[in-house]
């Protein structure tokens, strides 16, 4: 098959979608709301602790196995579940912007982590059934586009609606951002449930077996460098950008620029960066590819620490657009490139017959850094300063990078299990 006729395949588009709708309320929370709290002058500690709040993302797992053993009586097993979550995540998204940071925080604090839950619970049926729509020969190419499309989502909370919020109060803001979930929907009614295995025959055997069959099969020792690898391959890059928009706002850009420059700088590096890294994995193998993709990875964390060493703008020109565009852009691109190899990782890493819970479990892991760690990096800059927090997330990526020479060799090989 040729690129250009896998590339505008059937699933193809499919994951474009699944990739869209997933990302959408996850960039609301890093990216909308942080910069919805900055302007109504909420302090940098408490927007950190709002990372709290996607703490639904680290525990996934927990009822992953309940939509596995569980279907609603429409649409099926996971279009049924994909469903539900999508209704009612349009629904909060519109209702978050009618309260107000200044007098509401506890009430907006209570639909942001309900909202977490249903874009986790959406996650969860999203990635099963992708994982069972894709062949394995799709499985690289699948997840790049995914990986893609979850980012170019980003562009709405984090570029269309910080323009809208310039000119705009902010409960139309999210009403027309709740809008953007509609494709997804429409992508969830369209398209037909994959063939799959028979569901487990209890909820008992859909907890219990994926642990044991992951742990049975690669061995407690290996089992648990695995789990350690996919906490830590991301952690420096999510504390990075964890403060991004608020990061922009203190060196002296505004809402506008930043939507216009920094965000739109990111996407055609970030599109770039997700195609070839599935291209390249075909190539080179995804062993190597987190190798390369990670040192790129670390790499854009140091161009936010020369950023920050260059400090804040009196006044914003040409110069100080082009390094603000260079920045995002470095590291869109290798955001891109690291987490298409990372998600085949996970994607090689599971069993087809436990695909959902394991998915679940491995992303889970994956999310904890962005949720619990990401929660201090507003009391971290308050006591450290941009640049300082900045090297010190250059120096977390490196213990993952040291766990490769564990869980992925540079000269082995990543088989998928069949």
């Amino acid at each position: 098959m040729s690129v250009w006729r896998a590339l505008l395949s059937r699933n193809m588009l499919i994951c474009v979608f699944t990739g869209f709708t997933s990302g959408l309320p996850l960039y609301l929370l890093l990216n909308l709301v942080p910069a919805w709290l900055r302007s109504e002058q909420v302090d940098l500690a408490t927007i950190g602790l709002f990372a709290l709040i996607q703490f639904p993302y680290t525990w996934k797992f927990v009822w992953a196995p309940f939509l596995d053993r569980f279907a609603l009586p429409w649409l099926g097993r996971r279009r049924g579940w994909m469903l539900l979550s999508q209704l009612a995540l349009l629904a909060l998204i519109a209702a978050l912007g009618a309260f107000r940071p200044g007098e509401d925080l506890g009430m907006i604090v209570l639909l942001a982590v309900l909202l977490a839950f249903l874009s986790a619970t959406q996650d969860i049926a999203l990635d099963a059934y992708r994982r069972e729509l894709l062949a394995e020969r799709e499985l690289g190419l699948g997840n790049a586009i995914h990986i893609n499309a979850y980012r170019i989502a980003g562009l709405v909370p984090g570029s269309l609606s910080l323009i809208l919020a310039d000119h705009l109060p902010w409960h139309t803001v999210f009403a027309i951002t709740a809008l953007f979930m509609l494709p997804g929907m429409l992508m969830t009614l369209l398209v037909k449930e994959p063939d799959v295995a028979s569901p487990p025959r209890t909820l008992r055997e859909a907890v219990v077996e994926p642990l044991r069959e992951f742990f049975q099969r690669k061995g407690v020792r290996d089992a648990l460098s695995v789990l350690a690898f996919l906490f830590l391959y991301k952690l420096g890059d999510s504390m990075c950008t964890a403060l991004a928009t608020p990061f922009y706002l203190d060196m002296g850009y505004s809402k506008t620029e930043i939507g216009l420059i920094a965000k739109n700088a990111g996407l055609w590096p970030s599109v770039i960066g997700g195609i070839l890294g599935g291209l390249w994995m075909i190539r080179i193998g995804i062993n190597k590819a987190l190798w390369l993709f990670g040192i790129v990875q670390l790499a854009s964390i140091l161009g936010f620490a020369w950023l920050a060493a260059l400090g804040p703008h009196a006044s914003i020109d040409a110069t100080a657009l082009a390094q603000l565009a260079l920045v995002i852009g470095f590291e869109a691109f290798g955001v891109g490139v690291g987490t298409a190899a990372f998600v085949a990782f996970i994607a090689h890493s599971t069993h087809p017959a436990y695909t959902a819970t394991q998915f679940a479990l491995f992303t889970s892991l994956a999310a904890i850094p962005r949720t619990f760690v990401n929660a201090s990096t507003g009391w971290m800059v308050e006591q450290m300063g941009w640049l300082g927090f900045f090297l010190l997330c250059a120096l977390l990526a490196i213990p993952g990078m040291l766990l490769l020479l564990k869980v992925a060799p540079w000269h082995g090989e990543c088989r998928r299990v069949v």
